[in-house]
């Protein structure tokens, strides 16, 4: 059985991978037991009858929830952006995107798809129930009260309607990342014209939405309705780290986009003169402080380039400890600058941040102006917790 992205395939749709993951059957079967124990009291038919009509409206509700994601994932891929996969978890469904809509319409048109999708769901489900039975009782089926009284399709389709309704509000509640969140992020970001700005005022909103089911779980614990107090607090435990997440990616974009190199840099980085020897390097530098490298100026504090210690350890084994550090470094400058104005994003990207671990910033005369450690780029980047 094919396996990615930690889910089990269990179909394609429109050329879309459907997934499941290990939870999912673990939720599948609790809702079947569940929903069986209902269904016999309003049945009040055989075992088996309750048991087969629960398995069906557990399906068909997870078969919703595909209609659901496939609602955002076929909007997507209209917008230009290529779907991945949609997956099946433990409290519901995910359309996974490879890439992001790139305006506040496209962001609206793929968030708004899928409670568009649900709603036509369940006003489908509840025409199918009106056409197999003539039954009036379709609130008490829908929320199987035992004064039901109406056939097991009936119920059934009733009850998937219903289920659709409540996935249908709880979407559109503004909460990142649930759908009503992320209406809320197009209809921020379309009225500052900051894509990042919008995204943290739609995880602010996320946060609040998050408290407040926890509160709601914890109200009705104490009123002893222990089944429901703690699913509202596990959905609120899976949304906070969501909508903390979304305030911190829309922080560190901003960030990305508008602190500079020269924001960053230690202005006064310990370099040597291109002019000293090997030998002298060695005795002033290496040997006392250890340090594996260290920038080398002109006279006039032109960047030259990078001297390290394992040169440094060649050339003196092979001879040469008079050479000057201007003549082993010769070449290399380009390897490790950046230009004090470009931002830090493109610092990010240079391949001397990670090894050995620094790039040394100069201006638009190659005047060296400082240098930056993947420390100092920890710190720029570190996001407060819901800030």
């Amino acid at each position: 059985m094919p396996v990615g992205g930690g889910s089990i395939q269990v179909m394609r749709l429109f050329g879309i991978r459907i997934g499941v993951s290990a939870s999912w059957f673990v939720v599948l079967f609790l809702l079947i037991f569940l929903l069986s124990a209902n269904f016999q009291s309003v049945l009040d038919g055989s075992d088996t009858q309750a048991y087969l009509v629960a398995v069906g409206a557990a399906l068909l509700f997870y078969v919703s929830l595909v209609f659901h994601e496939l609602g955002h994932a076929l909007v997507a891929r209209r917008q230009g952006i290529e779907v991945e996969r949609i997956d099946l978890w433990f409290f519901g469904g995910l359309a996974q995107l490879r890439s992001e809509p790139r305006s506040p319409g496209a962001e609206f048109a793929v968030a708004i798809a899928g409670p568009i999708v649900t709603l036509l769901v369940a006003i489908a489900c509840a025409l199918a129930a009106s056409l197999v039975d003539s039954s009036s009782h379709f609130i008490d089926a829908a929320t199987l009260r035992q004064s039901a009284s109406a056939s097991p399709a009936y119920v059934l389709l009733s009850f998937v309607a219903a289920m659709n309704v409540v996935l249908f509000l709880f979407n559109l509640a503004p909460g990142f990342p649930l759908d009503g969140g992320r209406i809320v992020f197009a209809a921020a970001w379309k009225l500052t014209g900051d894509r990042n700005r919008g995204m943290r005022i739609a995880g602010r909103g996320g946060v609040g939405f998050a408290y407040l089911l926890g509160g709601l779980g914890v109200y009705l614990l104490l009123r002893g309705a222990v089944g429901d107090g703690l699913w509202f607090l596990a959905i609120a435990y899976l949304l906070l780290p969501a909508a903390r997440g979304a305030i911190a990616q829309g922080t560190m974009r901003h960030q990305l986009l508008t602190v500079t190199v020269a924001d960053v840099m230690d202005p006064d980085p310990v370099t040597i003169d291109g002019e000293t020897t090997l030998l002298e390097a060695r005795e002033r530098i290496f040997e006392p402080h250890g340090w594996p490298f260290v920038g080398v100026v002109d006279r006039d504090n032109r960047f030259l380039g990078v001297l390290t210690r394992d040169e440094v350890d060649a050339e003196l084994a092979a001879g040469r400890p008079a050479l000057t550090a201007r003549e082993v470094v010769d070449g290399d400058r380009m390897d490790w600058l950046i230009r004090t104005d470009q931002q830090l994003e493109d610092l990010l990207q240079h391949p001397t941040l990670a090894v050995p671990g620094a790039v040394f910033a100069v201006d638009r005369e190659d005047f060296l102006r400082g240098v930056v450690t993947v420390e100092q780029v920890r710190r720029a980047i570190t996001v407060a917790p819901g800030r």
